[in-house]
């Protein structure tokens, strides 16, 4: 059975300074539960703000590295999760459900990616 990537993008100018209220993170711990009963989620997890992260870059034969935040970014990686479904239409159906948790002041985008094997 495929796997497929969900990437969550957030806007983190417009997403909470405190982070998701204690409501979204019980709608999201109970949908979790859900998918993982299902034997859809194989991982997933949210990342820390870019001000904690760093960028290495390859280009022209050359490293940089540049500490965060990034504020070129409007959208960045906000958290991803991994599901094991019989279509990419299951895990479309599977990020939906996971994007109406979320307030309505949220930005949140999610790219689906079947993941190459072998």
């Amino acid at each position: 059975m495929p796997r497929y990537l969900s990437l969550v993008k957030i806007d983190e100018k417009t997403a909470p300074a405190e982070g998701p209220s204690p409501e979204l993170m019980q709608r999201m711990g109970e949908l979790i539960e859900e998918i993982t009963k299902a034997g859809v989620m194989l991982d997933t997890a949210g990342l820390t703000p870019t001000a904690q992260g760093t960028r290495v870059h390859w280009e022209g034969g050359k490293i940089s590295v540049t500490d965060g935040p990034f504020t070129e970014s409007k959208e960045v990686v906000g958290g991803y999760a991994i599901m094991q479904c019989k279509d990419k239409a299951e895990a479309i159906e599977w990020t939906k459900r996971f994007l109406k948790t979320h307030e309505e002041f949220w930005t949140v985008t999610c790219e689906v990616r079947e993941i190459a094997e072998g």
